[in-house]
């Protein structure tokens, strides 16, 4: 089973260079697939399905641990509501499809098709008929993101924030304060609070949101968002997830994996003591700390402008879909 594209092969993704990508993403449409230049009769890119397809790697493979409570890895699976199973369920991606395929699992899955050709792929007219919104909401979220040049002077505080003068039985994950409980609101109290993210400001206890200098909403997301925010580019994990089989496999696995490794920074560098997890403290009340904290942010923000690229691409891809009929008609004929 061979895998066809319908638009060219993605570029390979660049290692963070330690300083926080300022490019901005396009917003000009590409040519669409089905108007391309590609000579009349030229075989599509093809490419060779991953060998996981039906033996899914360590990655697809994590899910909630188990027993004990554990802050970083129940994250993944409880704030981000996902089951293993879709990280274990590959798909193609919008504009590809598979070949030689019809008796795939995929051609009987939500908005699939079989092709008289025999190739399976995902219809995404159909898709983006009952998902319309969803599209365009996360493409102009993600898009006006990456426009933006990341901040970096908000050193996690966040996470202190949201036990700021709280009792020591409230706080939402099994640990103790690294400083305690006078200690971290002594902290919070000695720094300015720049939050802009509404998923994490709206976490801060009472006494905390006053604290901010800024009050982000839901309405002011679009407007707000910044890829220097840990939260934001973890939640590229959250919306590769809610475009569904529009995402290729590896796609959603590398927002997967970014959304891990941020996870673990953000908890080390919050007041929780994460010694039991193996993991050593980002002391951002020092400036070493807050130096280690900037590097990391500047990593990541470069990382997931590569992400956000992608999935504005996917986005495209299905919006194309809805407006150009020999695409959307390819796979019904």
């Amino acid at each position: 089973m061979t895998v066809t594209a319908g638009a060219a092969p993605r570029a390979a993704t660049p290692a963070p260079t330690g300083r926080a990508s300022t490019r901005r993403v396009s917003t000009r449409r590409r040519p669409a697939p089905c108007c391309s230049t590609r000579p009349p009769g030229a075989p599509a890119p093809r490419r060779t399905p991953p060998a996981w397809t039906t033996s899914p790697p360590a990655t697809a493979s994590a899910g909630p641990a188990g027993g004990e409570r554990h802050a970083i890895e129940d994250f993944l699976f409880e704030y981000y509501p996902a089951k293993p199973a879709q990280l274990r369920r590959w798909h193609p991606g919008a504009g590809a499809a598979l070949a030689d395929a019809a008796e795939a699992p995929h051609a009987g899955w939500r908005w699939y098709r079989v092709g008289a050709d025999g190739t399976v792929g995902l219809e995404a007219a159909a898709f983006l008929a009952d998902r319309g919104d969803t599209v365009r909401y996360v493409r102009a979220l993600l898009s006006a993101t990456a426009s933006r040049p990341a901040a970096t002077g908000c050193f996690g505080l966040h996470e202190w924030a949201m036990v700021y003068r709280e009792g020591d039985g409230d706080h939402r994950h099994p640990l103790p304060l690294r400083l305690g409980g006078a200690g971290t609101d002594e902290v919070v109290e000695r720094h300015r609070i720049r939050c802009t993210h509404i998923d994490a400001f709206r976490f801060f206890t009472p006494d905390a949101v006053p604290r901010n200098t800024l009050q982000p909403t839901r309405e002011t997301q679009v407007a707000m968002e910044q890829p220097g925010c840990l939260h934001a580019n973890m939640d590229l994990y959250k919306w590769a997830l809610k475009l569904g089989p529009t995402v290729p496999g590896d796609l959603l696995l590398d927002a997967f994996a970014l959304a891990r490794e941020i996870r673990t920074v953000d908890m080390q560098a919050s007041p929780y003591d994460v010694s039991s997890y193996g993991l050593a403290p980002i002391a951002i009340e020092t400036p070493e700390g807050k130096a280690e904290y900037v590097r990391r942010q500047r990593g990541f923000a470069a990382a997931s402008q590569t992400l956000r690229e992608r999935l504005v691409a996917v986005c495209d891809a299905v919006l194309r879909a809805g407006t150009c009929p020999a695409q959307a008609g390819t796979l019904a004929r």
